[in-house]
């Protein structure tokens, strides 16, 4: 039964993703699989708002995608392709009765397309919104369980699963894939001193361009079925997961670097070109400043980001900062933290 009334307000947010130790293996491709990964704040937030649809208007939801500049309203009984398929899919998604006027706004912390699963936690944020603003049952899991389905049978998007876990449970996540798209999640639970040490030394780095890789991730699908790459590269990156994992709660952070290194040529070895010229710029001032590690964040490929563990040392990790604003082609570091906590939706009293 719902519990929608007009005039209920409803806040969500849900953390951004990065550092995906054993990213790939986490797809229909791979079968089975395992990722280690990082929340990180800022997260993406959303605001909804229910009112009176006296008039049953068709077009009865509003959205203000403000990272776009847009607005624009759509029938959320019949969703469509443009604008904002993302958006209008998840809205639909989770039922809202027809008596309703529903707006919402959505902001994100980072620019689109830079490879922290954005659209995943702008997925997950906006169910967990409207889960608790019609007094939905969904756990967690069960929101992300169904943010991926929107963006791969509604919009037949390619999408590993590890990006939705990671926006609706936060901290660090232990994902194992025995078969996709169902997993075991487990929270790795760090030492505080450990916690607060590999927060203090992540760097995330923009690349200086929204991530369109859609051709590239086809070329290595294509390459995954025909056998030529099934075996090994695939194999290695579901290893360094529990490599980083025990790394983690070892407290050893050079460790962990150095599984970073590891994976990042990893997917280098899957394709070359996953890992851009862009990427190795920055990975070759991260040795200058003797940086314990570096990975691109997500699949790879032209423009996304990347995430840095700087140097222990304070006096190194603010050099590479320095240095990386310095950088042609837009590369410039973001504020990160890690963040405890996954989604979050609360009425607004």
């Amino acid at each position: 039964m719902t519990r929608a009334r007009p005039g209920t307000i409803i806040h969500s947010r849900a953390p951004l993703r990065i550092n995906d130790i054993g990213g790939w293996t986490d797809t229909w491709f791979a079968g089975e699989g395992r990722v280690l990964n990082l929340a990180v704040d800022p997260p993406v937030e959303v605001q909804l708002e229910l009112s009176r649809n006296e008039r049953l208007v068709a077009d009865r939801a509003e959205v203000h995608a403000e990272n776009f500049g847009e607005v624009f309203r759509f029938d959320p009984d019949n969703p469509r392709t443009s604008p904002h398929p993302l958006l209008q899919h998840t809205l639909a998604a989770i039922p809202v009765p027809r008596r309703f006027r529903i707006a919402v706004w959505i902001h994100s912390p980072v620019p689109p397309g830079i490879s922290t699963g954005t659209s995943a936690s702008v997925g997950v944020a906006l169910l967990g919104a409207i889960n608790r603003a019609v007094g939905g049952w969904r756990a967690r899991l069960e929101i992300a369980a169904l943010a991926h389905r929107v963006e791969t049978q509604k919009l037949g998007r390619q999408s590993g699963i590890q990006d939705q876990i990671c926006a609706a449970c936060g901290g660090v996540s232990d994902i194992r894939i025995a078969r996709y798209p169902r997993a075991l999640v487990r929270r790795v639970r760090l030492r505080p001193d450990v916690w607060d040490e590999l927060s203090r030394r992540l760097i995330l780095v923009y690349l200086g361009r929204p991530h369109h890789s859609s051709a590239l991730h086809e070329r290595v699908i294509a390459r995954l079925e025909a056998g030529g790459l099934r075996a090994r590269p695939l194999e290695v990156l579901k290893e360094l997961a529990e490599l980083g994992r025990r790394a983690l709660l070892a407290g050893d952070l050079e460790e962990y670097g150095r599984v970073m290194i590891l994976n990042n040529e990893g997917q280098r070895a899957l394709f070359r070109q996953l890992i851009s010229p862009e990427a190795d710029e920055v990975i070759r001032l991260a040795r200058k400043w003797k940086a314990a590690g570096w990975k691109v964040n997500g699949a790879g490929g032209k423009g996304g980001s990347m995430t840095l563990l700087a140097s222990a040392d304070d006096e190194l990790r603010r050099r590479l900062g320095r240095d990386l604003f310095l950088l042609r082609h837009g590369i410039r570091p973001l504020p990160v933290s890690l963040s405890p906590e996954g989604l979050r939706a609360w009425r607004l009293a």
